[in-house]
Order: structure tokens, then sequence, then C-alpha cells
């Protein structure tokens, strides 16, 4: 169980509830329930498992000790004695700070005072020891439905105009799409870098779009406000669905706001794709025209491939590394860097570059050196712009071992969204959320990942004392066992 000042002090450290207060019409007479209570209220139902409905939210307050209850507003003293909240009244101040928030035109993306507040909440639920233990984040995108119902199918109005029809991925066999009816919900979980320390997986930034929108789109300008934020960028782990945008709608942004990439190339993006200045363009990098075109086709590795085959696909990744242009500069103010000939860098023999036939005989050997050189291999060094690439450049080479290692960091994401589907806990499928409309619904679900952060850095604290009790014992740390019977076990005799 979270306790309620460890709430109280996240809502205390974003400083979102005086901001909002400003923002509510003042009446004849004072509102009963602040916002801040308000806030209490929906983490406190998040944290005791409830749905995010407004009379469970009533119940939580009014089931606090009477000290908490009076310091709270819960219970204030009127003319005729003692006053508890009344359900109308939590579903008044609800009403209003969806208005406040909520843009005076909706068109199914949140405000920037929600998406600010939103931001400043999660940052919040973060302590301080960890805001700056990693700069990778984990993205990915869920569907959220509305609890209302789709419109007719001859048109006509909702109960939430903002929501739309949205697809999503299923574990069934009769189908890989279904349609929901409701809101993309995009977030960034914070995941430990490169070489780096383990860290608790956080809920850093989130945001919810109605589905008629690219949840790509919509998550870029949150992820690129970070660094205008004092929270640097690092590496970016998304899959292909991120990676086949336009260059324009997700890579480009995020290496201006100074992110690397590290993602899945889809399908139709991998393998060969063109030239420049002679040299052939595959998977986000430039290669000798005379790079073989079986090491250009390398495909990622298969998830069931035996340690053997993934041997012998990173053997394959390696020796078509020895083809790749090196790289000489880093990326200018405009985005140009330069580039060398593998040959003039010693890492294979060609007969163009005279020097290379010195090298050692390991190294793989030109024998049909193209009969007009492009420029690629008369010129010193080649100059790259910042189109050629722009949409499939990346960290590491794809799909070498270290782009594999390096990616495996995104389940993070799908453990993230997990946590946030929990039938044992929080279940945000449809009705988890009865109120209408994309203010309140991002409202519950920020509350909600707040919660989430709360039950992660209970579990690694926990982890951490059990830790460092069996180091002071001379044990070694705990280790994660997944124990399973196989039918060669029940079917041995005994």
């Amino acid at each position: 169980m979270i306790p309620l000042t460890a709430l109280e002090d996240v809502i205390d450290a974003s400083g979102v509830a005086p901001p909002i207060e400003a923002m509510l019409p003042i009446g004849v007479r004072a509102r009963q329930l602040t916002v801040r209570t308000l806030l209490a209220g929906l983490c406190l139902t998040q944290a005791d498992g409830r749905p995010a409905h407004l009379t469970r939210v009533h119940q939580a307050l009014t089931s606090l000790p009477e000290a908490d209850q009076r310091r709270l507003g819960v219970i204030a003293d009127w003319k005729r004695g003692p006053h508890r909240l009344t359900y109308r009244q939590t579903e008044r101040t609800s009403g209003l700070v969806a208005a406040a928030l909520a843009k005076d035109e909706p068109d199914g993306q949140p405000s920037q005072a929600l998406q600010a507040i939103c931001d400043d909440l999660l940052e919040a639920s973060i302590p301080e020891a960890f805001k700056d233990a990693s700069t990778s984040l984990a993205v990915d995108w869920t569907g959220l439905e509305s609890f209302s119902r789709p419109p007719p199918a001859k048109g006509g109005p909702c109960a939430d105009p903002e929501a739309s029809w949205g697809h999503r991925k299923n574990n069934l066999l009769r189908s890989e799409d279904e349609l929901f009816y409701g809101y993309y919900l995009s977030a960034g979980i914070t995941m430990p870098d490169e070489n780096g320390p383990a860290v608790p997986e956080f809920a850093r930034r989130a945001t919810v779009s109605s589905c008629r929108h690219d949840p790509v789109r919509a998550l870029v300008p949150v992820l690129t406000a970070m660094p205008a934020s004092g929270i640097p960028l690092g590496d970016v782990l998304a899959d292909s669905g991120y990676a086949h945008r336009d260059a324009d709608a997700w890579a480009i942004p995020l290496r201006a706001a100074g992110a690397s990439l590290v993602q899945d190339l889809h399908p139709h993006d991998r393998g060969p794709k063109g030239t420049h200045d002679g040299a052939i363009i595959s998977n986000g990098s430039l290669y000798c025209p005379a790079a073989p075109r079986a090491l250009l086709e390398t495909g990622p590795l298969a998830r069931a491939a035996t340690r053997d085959q993934a041997a012998a696909h990173d053997a394959r990744s390696a020796e078509l590394a020895r083809y790749k242009l090196g790289r000489l500069t880093r990326n200018d103010a405009d985005g140009y860097h330069r580039v060398q000939c593998p040959a003039a860098m010693g890492k294979i023999r060609c007969p163009l570059r005279p020097a290379s036939m010195r090298l050692d005989r390991d190294r793989p050997e030109i024998l049909t050196p193209p009969e007009h050189p492009p420029a690629c291999c008369e010129q010193l060094t080649l100059t790259v712009p910042p189109d050629v690439m722009a949409k499939t450049a990346q960290k590491h080479d794809y799909p070498s071992a270290a782009h594999r290692r390096s990616y495996a960091r995104r389940t993070g994401a799908e453990r993230g969204f997990a946590t946030a589907k929990d039938p044992a806990s929080n279940d945000i499928r449809r009705g988890w959320c009865r109120l209408m409309g994309l203010a309140p619904l991002m409202l519950a679900v920020t509350c909600l990942l707040i919660v989430r952060n709360q039950r992660i850095l209970t579990a690694w604290n926990a982890r951490q004392e059990e830790n460092t009790r069996r180091a002071a014992a001379g044990l070694p740390p705990k280790t994660r066992k997944r124990r399973r019977k196989t039918l060669a076990s029940l079917a041995a005799p005994p």
C-alpha cells in the first residue's frame, strides 16, 4: 500500500495544483474540494487498484482517517457544523478541471497546459537520486478505449467526439489486428544506459491522443521538449513502427534534440536502398560499391536462432562492417559529416587504393573494382548531407550484435504497459475510466503512472535491501530463476 504522504509529496513537488486552481472560475462560495485533494484522491484510487471512477475517488477520500480528511478539506466546518464532502462536489471540481485543461475547440490532442501538467506530475514522481541515473528511453504506444460507444454506422454524435477508431495487435489466432474506439497512449520508460548500472524502469513521459492522429507524431514534441527542461535525451529505443515513419516525423526532430536512435528497421527499409556518390546506402550506413550483395541483404537474427546460428549471423555482420565507409567527423551544426573509403582506412584491400594492397591478406579483397570509379572511390573523403540516410541512420550498425544487445532494452516499454494493464491492480480496459473527453482521461492515466512509479520504486528499494543483506552474509545477489517442467522430465522413469 502506497502511503498518502508519498502521493502528496509528488503532487506538491510538481507544483501543478496552484496553476490549475488559478484557471478555475471563482464562485460565490469557495469550493470545498481543492485541486490538490482531487489529485490525491485520483492517486489513492489507483493505489487501491480501483477503477478511475469519480464515485471511487469520493469513497477513497471519505474513507481516510478523520485527521487526514480535515487536513485535506474533505471535512470542513460550515455554519451548521462539520460537513463531509459530497459526490456532487467531487463531480463539480473534476468537471471544472477538465474544462480548464481542455482545448476551446477539442481536436483529439492535449492542450499545452494539460501536457505540461502531466509532464510535471510524472517528473515529480521520480526521486532525485534517479533523475540523472540514465538518459535512455524505451518508447511505444498502446490502445486506450473510451467508455463511449462509437457513433452510429450512418453517422451522428456520440458521447466522446474526441475519440476515434483505431487498431491494435492481439494474441488471438483469428486476426492480427482488432478495431477499438478510443485513444492511443504513448509512453517513454527509463532504461539503463549502455554499459551503465541498472535503474528503476520509471514512466518518465506520456501522452494521449485520439486515434485519428499518428501516435508517433504526437509523442515527438513531448520528447523533444525534455532538453529544454534540463533533461538530456540519450538513447531512444523504438520498434519499426517508429522507424518506418517519414524522417521529418520521427528521426530528424529527435536527432536535432540530441537523441541517439536505436531502433528496428521495417522490412521495407532493410537492405540496399540506392547510392550516394557511388556508395551503397543500406540499413542506415554507406558501404563500398563492391560490397557483396549477400552481406548487404543480411536481416536481423531470428528469435528462435540457436547459439551457432547467432555466431554465424554475427560473423556476417562483422564481415559487412569491413566494407562500411568510416566516419571521420561528427555532425556539424547543419547535420553534415565526412566519411572515408574502407580501403583508405585499412579495413579492406582494393587495387584502387595501392597502399591497401600491402595490408595483411586476412582482410577482404576487392577482386573486380568498378571500371569507372565513382566519387567515393576517387576522393579521399566524402561529405554526407543530413538528408542521406535521415530515416534509417542510427547509433549501431544494423543488424550487428552491438545493435541487438542495445535494442534488447526496448522490452522495458512492453513491461511498462504490462504493469498498467495488470488485471490484479489497474486494468485500463474499457470501463476503467468513464469520464468522456481527452483531458479527464489523460489526467487519470497520469495518476495511474504516478502510482506505478511508486510501486516500481518500492520494489526496487526492497530488492536493493535484500541484496545488501545477502552481501553482508557473504551470499551472492538473488537471481530470478524460471522453473519449468518439460515433457522429457515428466516422461523420465523415476
